[in-house]
């Protein structure tokens, strides 16, 4: 009896040695690129068009035992639009759309998370482009996590949210009609723990 209280009593002072789990820092595998920022938007309503952001960067903070301190910041670099057409990516880059000489980043800061299951959840926060901010919402689902072959630590999600094109004062996008007001935005990000 003594044994087991007192094999009861260390077990009970190593976990209370042992540290809280702490929030996590992860970067963007940008270098490796796993990491993607797609869209796609309707082409009068007759098929989608679709495109990435090639140049962008962030981080992101996980943290599971308390899900409200997870964030994440993102900056992209808004003429590494493409949509594998050049002269579509032009207009697109031009002051019609992007404008992406006087608006060369897009941001997108978190401010709140909202966990809607073990996995996943909804990420709120403020979305910056073409000058203007915006309140968005991302809805997000963890797709892995664990070790790496070359002794790093990984986390993958996804991510899916709706823009409006009308929200960010893009001149010509009234001439693409109605259907493609709205921009499906989708977002596979995979990050190294720091």
């Amino acid at each position: 009896m003594k044994l087991k209280h007192l094999l009861a009593t260390a077990l009970i002072t190593v976990a209370a040695a042992l540290p809280a789990q702490a929030a996590e820092h992860y970067n963007f595998d940008i270098k490796g690129q796993h990491a993607f920022i797609e869209f796609k938007i309707k082409h009068l309503g007759y098929s989608w068009l679709l495109g990435s952001f090639r140049t962008f960067d962030g981080k992101f903070t996980y943290d599971e035992q308390h899900p409200e301190n997870n964030r994440v910041d993102v900056s992209i670099e808004t003429a590494s639009l493409d949509t594998n057409h050049a002269e579509r990516n032009k207009h697109l880059r031009s002051a019609d759309f992007f404008d992406v000489e006087h608006f060369p980043v897009a941001t997108f800061e978190s401010s709140s998370y909202e966990p809607t299951g073990k996995e996943s959840g909804i990420i709120h926060g403020t979305l910056n482009l073409h000058g203007i901010s915006k309140k968005i919402d991302i809805n997000v689902e963890q797709i892995g996590t664990g070790n790496d072959p070359w002794g790093g630590y990984r986390r993958g999600f996804e991510g899916h949210t709706t823009l409006h094109l009308s929200d960010y004062n893009m001149k010509k996008a009234a001439m693409l009609g109605p259907v493609a007001e709205n921009v499906e935005l989708f977002l596979s990000i995979e990050g190294v723990r720091q």
